[in-house]
């Protein structure tokens, strides 16, 4: 009777959906607010009476659209087109996430709404919708213009920070507080799960879809595809993480394949089936009372939504040195709210500190924002040029000025190459430290399961505890070298600049050479203390230590070579997957 009563479930669903969107697409509206409509038609709250009878498992179907929804976001993610967004994707996404959690907080207080009920407002309309922009610049024909690159370009970004939003309100949920150091532990252990996730992934999911893509079977690729997908998010809940970043982050690394294009064409009708659900699970939870209710509010908040963040990314755009016009197109086409914002919405009301209302006000405010979308981008062109009739020309050569001095503080030809060399050091020297860290703290988790395997040959708790941290360090041992010889050419390369001789006169040399030995010995020791604070839990007495650390001196004398070549051939394997996947579809 059930499987009855679901199918029947469906096929409201299906069919419903099927006619309103067939609507939605010759009226050229997004057919993500069909999909919402036929929810809310169909709905308990519509009348004459509610066609779904089984919605805890459109529930759990919609989840399901949640995971494909961010899996696909995460295929469409790439590390290259990150490295590449420039500086005003960082400035306009930072600025507008930062006002944007501000404006929602003082909304929810100025409505007299609970602490948790205004922060998560803050949530919901601080990040852009990336597959309403997408298909409005689609429609509009114009994807490939400067501005949709740039657009772009902060939508990688808002993803990313997206991700870091849901994790604190998670963490803030289950608490019930918010304290700096706990928002900057959590920033931290996601940032470096993130870190690690992704190059452990590249480095080896890639070739595993390689060999499973020569058997030339669609569905074997799919279902291993799907596989991946669900197993990683699966061990993401088990590190108490949310499932939306295990998706996000699967779809990242497999963004980095050469069968991406193929995986992308597979796993289309797989998420336009769930997310479709989804979207129509969205609508069933709107009650027409309680936006008569909240009307006001909703206006307020749509206001906000839109001016907010014209404001905020128009002024992050020119102030990463972007001309007026450009600058007030790309705050445009950012000014509305979509699926991360009913994600965050959702997370409230799964974790129960959010009240009923929220919900169907943020779909409500993202439905009109989603309208609103094609015509802001199409008025923005002419508003920027009446705009810039009326601006002073005082005020206006300030702006010109300020556009010339950000032109010529940027580096210029050798210095270009120099920053670069300096950005790629550094960052590699930060890749192998967060895979230390990393180390050491699954060494530190699983201390007590490592121990349990000891304990019939090691009875001892200090000796056990020496074994553990030891074998953590000589695991580590490739990566602590490779960021020693980073950390020693880094220095190299600062030693050479920051000493001059007209400075050191004879002496140059000899001071270049004490700089370039002595900063990546002082970072080396750095390294080994915070190693030690982080695995405290598992570290063995003063004298073991000591011995220890003479067996890991023995091991890098004998195996020093041996262990570079590890590190290389693991940086080439990563380096070729990162060069040699297909660029990604769409932005």
């Amino acid at each position: 009777m059930h499987a009855i009563s679901f199918i029947q479930d469906l096929a409201v669903i299906m069919l419903v959906a099927g006619m309103v969107t067939i609507l939605f697409h010759r009226f050229k509206q997004p057919v993500v607010l069909g999909y919402i409509l036929a929810g809310f038609i169909i709905g308990p709250h519509t009348p004459p009476f509610g066609l779904i009878h089984d919605e805890q498992t459109i529930k759990t179907l919609a989840e399901l659209g949640v995971i494909f929804l961010m899996f696909c976001l995460g295929l469409e993610f790439s590390l290259r087109k990150l490295f590449k967004v420039g500086a005003t994707a960082f400035v306009a996404a930072f600025l507008e996430i930062g006002l944007m959690i501000w404006v929602g907080w003082e909304i929810g207080q100025f409505f007299g709404w609970s602490n948790m009920d205004s922060l998560f407002l803050g949530g919901i309309l601080a990040i852009s919708s990336t597959t309403i922009i997408i298909k409005a610049l689609g429609d509009l024909k114009m994807k490939n213009e400067r501005f949709a690159q740039l657009i772009f370009g902060v939508l990688i970004v808002e993803d990313i920070l997206g991700i870091g939003i849901i994790a604190l309100l998670s963490g803030i949920a289950v608490s019930g507080t918010v304290e700096t150091g706990e928002v900057f532990s959590t920033v931290g252990k996601l940032s470096l799960f993130m870190i690690v996730a992704l190059v452990v992934g590249i480095l080896l999911v890639p070739r595993l879809l390689a060999y499973v893509a020569q058997f030339e079977s669609n569905e074997m690729l799919l279902i291993t595809v799907l596989g991946l997908c669900f197993g990683f998010c699966l061990l993401v809940v088990k590190l108490e993480y949310s499932m939306v970043l295990g998706a996000f982050l699967i779809g990242a690394i497999m963004a980095e394949s050469r069968q991406l294009v193929q995986i992308e064409r597979l796993v289309e009708p797989v998420r336009d089936l769930f997310s479709a659900i989804f979207f129509v699970a969205i609508g069933l939870l709107i009650e027409p009372q309680v936006l008569v209710e909240y009307a006001w509010p909703i206006a307020v908040i749509t206001l906000a939504v839109i001016v907010g963040k014209v404001i905020s990314c128009s002024l992050g755009a020119f102030l990463a040195g972007n001309d007026g016009r450009t600058s007030l197109r790309v705050g445009m086409g950012l000014s509305q709210i979509g699926e991360f914002s009913f994600i965050i919405a959702a997370l409230g009301m799964t974790l129960q500190v959010t009240s009923t209302f929220l919900y169907p006000v943020a779909v409500a405010v993202s439905a009109i924002t989603t309208l609103s979308t094609p015509y802001l981008i199409r008025v923005a062109d002419p508003l920027s040029q009446r705009l810039a009739g009326w601006i002073p020309e005082r005020v206006a050569r300030v702006f010109g000025l300020y556009g010339d001095w950000l032109r010529s503080i940027q580096p210029q030809g050798q210095n270009v190459m120099l920053a670069a060399m300096i950005r790629k050091i550094v960052l590699q020297i930060g890749i192998n430290l967060a895979l230390v860290v990393a180390i050491f703290l699954a060494s530190a988790w699983f201390a007590g399961t490592l121990a349990a395997y000891l304990a019939p040959w090691v009875a001892q708790e200090n000796l056990q505890k020496g074994l553990i941290w030891g074998g953590a360090l000589l695991v580590s041992l490739p990566f602590l070298i490779a960021a020693y010889r980073k950390l020693k050419a880094l220095s190299m390369l600062l030693a050479e600049l920051g000493v001059r001789p007209e400075k050191a006169g004879r002496h140059t040399v000899r001071v270049r050479r004490v700089v370039a030995e002595l900063i990546p010995l002082l970072s080396l020791a750095g390294i080994l203390l915070l190693l030690m604070g982080l695995s405290a839990s598992i570290l063995p007495t003063l004298e073991l230590l000591v011995v220890i650390a003479l067996l890991a001196a023995a091991v890098i004398a004998l195996l020093w070579r041996w262990f570079i070549r590890v590190h290389t051939r693991m940086q080439v394997a990563l380096m070729e997957t990162l060069e040699h996947g297909q660029e990604p579809n769409g932005h």
